[in-house]
């Protein structure tokens, strides 16, 4: 029991060491961004974030807000989507710091193609009007306002646009021109009806203002781009932040989840109100020591109640693990699993080149009996065919292959011009079609029309033929004998007789066919 006793308390102080770590390490935070290292600090004083955003009673701990601005749990709807809607909500304290970083999770819907009006943030010296003029806020501020502006009052078509516009309390906004001719930088980017909520990093450290926009198309919550950023900008201190939203004959849901506000701090400087943090710090190191004296009287007891049983500090040693030991166990494991790695891949190789070889010989012994089929047919004489051994392809057959190829293509030609021949006589057959009339009923179909067109112009051309030959034969020029080419020549009357009764047995034919579409027609 008392064993077990030690080993919790040592787990206990392993405890209170770490939570010390941490907040030692929470205090001298640094963030990296910056060239010579920022000490941040999360202020909830003013801040917003879900869940439980807005209170029982509807408050906003810490915040104000008015007009038609609607808190819920999870988030603050500055402006409803109905017509001429102004809302706004502010902090109900100044800030105490010179520089900070506000992270602002919002979301801009609408049903119209173009939204109205926007969404501003702003960074005054006096907490603005919840039912104002720009942007549902207070006209002529000491500050800075950031716009998120959605509708394109100057017609230039450059919106929705981000805009970040100064003012010393005497200039009056330029609505007429969204801004253009007073903002200070800005960006064009879309923020309207998109599948993730729309993320803003609005930055202010050494006069230096920056604006990080998240389009919010990747539910990447680090994914930022620049929108811009100015040198040389001059805020008054102790301001208030707030953010306003209207809508006019257009309207969107202007709904906002997030307000994040971090203090900076240069190096060096330490941060406000450190009372704190340094009573729950000294706190937890006094608890540290007095639990660590007080595992050193157990200790001690229980060598004296167990003399037998005490062990040496080295034979504890045993059942933790050094430094090295660890880092020589991790050695050993990663070089475990690449060679596990490895002998996985030699195995799959080793069965890829299996397949290939198979694979190969059953191409050489496909080659073989073509080739085997094939010299007999040629000449007579088979030639042998030598196969490479180890996979590689021999001369002979190289050539076996492309004259295979070449019969091959010798098909696709005799194939082609099949095609085009039956191609050719389709295409006469439909001119034929074309030419036949159509207004009339026809005794005979379109293929028989076609092959008795066909018929009268070999008439013709055998006319012209045998009118040339008496011609040459009535000459005076001419031979008395005129022997045949070819000795095959047949004679005109012989001609005339076997084309007439081709004629008529076409007509017969037709006759009969149309008889016999006649009589089938009956029986329907």
């Amino acid at each position: 029991m008392l064993a077990a006793a030690l080993i919790s308390s040592c787990k206990f102080v392993k405890f209170v060491f770490v939570i010390l770590t941490f907040i030692n390490i929470s205090n001298a935070q640094v963030n990296l961004n910056h060239p010579g290292g920022v000490h941040r600090r999360f202020e909830y004083k003013y801040s917003f974030k879900p869940p439980y955003l807005a209170q029982k009673d509807g408050t906003v701990p810490f915040w104000e807000y008015g007009g038609n601005a609607i808190a819920s749990a999870e988030s603050v709807r500055v402006a409803p989507s109905l017509r001429s809607q102004k809302g706004a909500i502010w902090t109900k304290a100044p800030t105490n710091f010179d520089w900070w970083e506000v992270e602002i999770v919002f979301r801009i819907t609408g049903r119209g193609r173009i939204g109205a009006d926007g969404l501003a943030f702003w960074y005054t010296t006096q907490k603005g009007d919840y039912n104002g003029e720009v942007y549902g806020s207070s006209d002529r501020w000491n500050g800075l306002g950031v716009f998120f502006d959605s509708f394109d009052n100057d017609n230039k078509h450059n919106n929705p646009y981000i805009s970040a516009v100064l003012n010393d309390g005497t200039k009056q906004f330029d609505h007429q021109n969204d801004g253009t001719t007073q903002l200070l930088s800005g960006c064009l980017r879309d923020f309207r009806n998109k599948p993730f909520p729309t993320r803003a990093r609005i930055e202010y450290y050494n006069n230096v203002l920056t604006v990080l926009f998240h389009n919010g198309m990747t539910n990447n919550n680090e994914d930022y781009e620049l929108c811009l950023r100015s040198d040389g900008v001059q805020l008054p201190k102790n301001g208030y932040f707030g953010l306003s939203a209207a809508t006019g004959g257009l309207a969107d849901d202007h709904d906002v989840f997030h307000f994040l506000t971090t203090s900076l701090h240069p190096p060096g400087q330490i941060p406000a109100d450190p009372s704190k943090v340094a009573d729950n710090s000294e706190k937890l190191t006094q608890e540290y020591k007095e639990y660590q004296e007080k595992l050193e009287k157990q200790k001690q007891q229980y060598k004296k109640e167990h003399p037998n049983e005490v062990k040496d500090d080295e034979e504890w040693e045993e059942f933790y693990e050094s430094e090295n030991q660890r880092e020589l166990r991790q050695i050993w494991q990663g070089q475990s699993q690449i060679f596990e790695h490895l002998r996985e891949l030699s195995r799959k190789v080793d069965e890829v080149i299996g397949r290939q070889e198979n694979t190969l010989s059953l191409v050489s012994r496909g080659i073989s009996a073509a080739a085997g089929a094939a010299a007999p047919a040629g000449g007579g004489q088979q030639q042998p065919i030598a196969v490479g051994v180890g996979g590689t392809i021999t001369r002979p057959e190289v050539d076996i292959l492309i004259s295979n190829q070449n019969s091959l293509l010798a098909t696709i030609r005799e194939i082609r011009n099949l095609v085009g021949d039956i191609q050719g006589r389709t295409d006469t057959i439909i001119q034929a079609q074309q030419r036949a009339p159509t207004a009339q009923i026809q005794t005979a179909g379109y293929d028989i029309q076609s092959i008795i067109a066909e018929m009268r112009d070999g008439m013709n051309q055998v006319k012209q033929g045998v009118a040339q030959f008496g011609q040459k034969v009535g000459s005076p020029n001419t031979n008395a004998q005129i022997s045949c080419p070819t000795g095959n020549c047949v004679g005109v009357t012989l001609f005339l007789s076997v084309t007439v009764v081709q004629l008529l047995l076409v007509l017969l034919y037709n006759v009969f066919k149309s008889r016999s579409e006649a009589q089938a027609k009956k029986f329907y």
